[in-house]
């Protein structure tokens, strides 16, 4: 993976199940979702999305499959069970019994609930009495559900040929950094996989790295990546010569703009689409290598240190939306979160019509898909693919 935009070979998506069903109004917003999603609905847009993904000759992993099939593995089934039970929550009593139960449990029904969860009435049943069964409501969650998971870019980021683990900020999400990494220690399709960051390190989520070119990383840092994560990562990528500058982005800690492709994404090889709020404001620290450590300059405007690092003229800048208003509900409906497919392909949601036709009328094809559901997370096509091999431009 040296880029944003070449041609797309293998994606790894997570099609939603039983996980998105777990949603009410008493959980969601705990759980990152702005709205109860019409499941059945969002898997047949999910579908869709994958089909469009084949259809242009990329190869779909999908990551429920892949786990079931690991989690045949008498390692990481071990360690599957260990990381979701939370002895802390549960108590001694209760997770001895659950990790009895999880431990027996065939690989696709294991998969099911780490993905999926369980609740406090689907506890198996145990002897003598609890105290944190008592006291917990029965559709409480021994085992938290992951929705989340859909969005498969924030657990994991490809670059050059390792992949970096994530370690995820938000409590809600870190077992899915947990789940993506047996899938690359354990499962076959992944065996001469290399790391180049742990999920142990300082937060960093896949939704904050962009490619821009060989050898040149821009990170957001903000609600989810802190500024020791991106140094850390910078730290990281350079030990590996998989880069020679890291651009750290501040972005404004919201939930509008939680992750650097949500403002602003690549579309070709000297173009990006942006959230034209941010464009004259949006600023980049370098970070170079230097004598074993790292070199920090500016901070200067991101369009001029991408273009620099690049060694482009500049970087073309397409614009959300039309005018401020449009530009704001498409920014918030992810219409700068495009995934490229080929340089100057990109699919993107089809309810972002002016951003899709700025797009087109910049020579950029647009594959439309539909988001009414998917989009309730606050996740577009770039948030829910996680690319693994792209063909080097």
């Amino acid at each position: 993976m040296q880029s944003e935009v070449g041609p797309l070979h293998t994606v790894l998506l997570h099609r939603p199940g039983n996980e998105l069903k777990r949603l009410t109004p008493r959980n969601n917003d705990q759980l990152l979702f702005d709205a109860i999603p019409w499941v059945d609905r969002a898997q047949e847009e999910h579908d869709a999305f994958a089909e469009t993904l084949r259809g242009r000759g990329v190869e779909v992993l999908l990551l429920h499959e892949l786990l079931a099939e690991t989690l045949t593995d008498t390692r990481a089934r071990a360690a599957a069970v260990h990381s979701g039970v939370d002895e802390l929550k549960v108590g001694t009593d209760i997770a001895d019994t659950l990790r009895s139960h999880l431990s027996s449990a065939d690989a696709p029904a294991l998969a099911e609930v780490l993905i999926a969860g369980m609740t406090f009435e689907e506890l198996p049943a145990s002897e003598g009495q609890s105290l944190v069964r008592r006291m917990h409501h029965p559709h409480d969650f021994a085992i938290e559900p992951l929705p989340n998971l859909l969005f498969t870019r924030d657990s994991s980021a490809w670059v050059g040929d390792r992949v970096a683990i994530a370690a995820l900020a938000m409590p809600a999400r870190r077992r899915e950094s947990a789940l993506t990494d047996l899938v690359y220690a354990y499962h076959p399709r992944f065996s001469h996989c290399a790391r180049a960051y742990g999920a142990h390190s300082a937060p960093v989520e896949g939704g904050d790295v962009l490619l821009l070119s060989p050898g040149v990383v821009a990170i957001g840092v903000g609600e989810r990546t802190t500024p020791a994560g991106a140094e850390s990562f910078a730290r990281s990528v350079f030990a590996d010569d998989l880069a020679h500058t890291v651009l750290a982005v501040p972005i404004t800690q919201q939930r509008a703009s939680m992750h650097l492709d949500t403002v602003c994404t690549m579309v070709d090889r000297d173009a990006v689409v942006m959230y034209p709020a941010i464009q004259d404001s949006l600023t980049a620290f370098s970070l170079r290598p230097r004598d074993g450590g790292i070199d920090v300059s500016g901070p200067q405007p991101f369009l001029t240190a991408a273009a620099e690092a690049m060694e482009i003229d500049h970087l073309r800048v397409i614009d959300t939306g039309l005018d401020p208003v449009t530009a704001e509900r498409e920014q918030w409906e992810d219409g700068n979160n495009t995934l490229a497919v080929a340089p100057g392909v990109v699919v993107a949601y089809e309810r972002n019509a002016e951003t899709n036709a700025r797009l087109e009328e910049a020579g950029i094809e647009v594959l439309r898909i539909s988001g009414s559901e998917l989009g309730s997370g606050r996740g577009g096509p770039r948030c829910m693919s996680c690319p693994i091999i792209r063909e080097v431009l």
